[in-house]
């Protein structure tokens, strides 16, 4: 089976943000209410070693060296996934692509299978207020309830609500000085992405900085007239 089994109608949609943004948990919840299917790299790379596909073992053998796995490998696995009966009714790129490159690399393998970008959406923060948001996380190490140091604290100070646990953990990456350097690196490497898909006609801008549920129903507005 090969990708030109995707009907023309089937959209083909990507989530732009930096980490916390938030595209993990609206790409689930845009699974969950049309039908699509979420695409992220990390997990694409993962399943197709697992299986051991050509692509698979190519990538395995690069990350097994310590190297960067290249464009044309990820290309390679997202075009065996594309060609699976699941991917029939859609699917949301979560995380690819990244760079003007990549996204000229999908146009052209997408073109080969007659589909398009129908939408390339970016869900917009504000920097300061990301940096509060992320670096405050921190999850109970005993069932993984999720906690915040302002927006979501334990009703007494270092003891989880749902378990009783004590032994809460923070990633040593929610910092931060690192939260803002991931913030630098994201806007450098993809304001040119955000311009390219705007030339494009396919760029939509969502305001990720509320609540969930609304972030969602924006989404939904965009989303709903590709899915026909």
């Amino acid at each position: 089976m090969d990708g030109a089994t995707l009907t023309k109608t089937a959209p083909v949609l990507i989530l732009l943000g930096p980490p916390g943004a938030g595209k993990g948990t609206q790409a689930r919840m845009l699974e969950e209410r049309f039908g699509l299917v979420q695409l992220s790299t990390g997990d694409l790379l993962r399943a197709a070693v697992a299986a051991g596909t050509d692509a698979g073992k190519e990538a395995k053998s690069v990350m097994e060296s310590g190297g960067l796995v290249s464009d044309g490998i990820v290309l390679a696995i997202l075009k065996d996934r594309l060609a699976e009966p699941d991917c029939a009714k859609g699917v949301v790129l979560d995380g690819f692509p990244r760079t003007t490159v990549q996204a000229e690399a999908l146009d052209a393998l997408l073109k080969a299978s007659q589909q398009q970008i129908d939408a390339a959406i970016s869900l917009e923060v504000v920097d300061a207020q990301m940096v509060t948001r992320i670096s405050g996380r921190f999850t109970c190490g005993s069932c993984g309830e999720g906690y915040h140091d302002t927006f979501k604290a334990p009703k007494t100070l270092g003891i989880c609500d749902n378990c009783g646990g004590t032994d809460m953990k923070r990633r040593a990456d929610d910092n931060a000085e690192t939260v803002i350097s991931r913030l630098d690196a994201y806007h450098t490497q993809t304001a040119p992405l955000i311009t390219y898909y705007d030339q494009k006609g396919v760029l939509k801008k969502i305001d990720a900085m509320g609540d969930i549920n609304d972030i969602a129903k924006a989404l939904a507005e965009i989303v709903a007239p590709v899915t026909v």
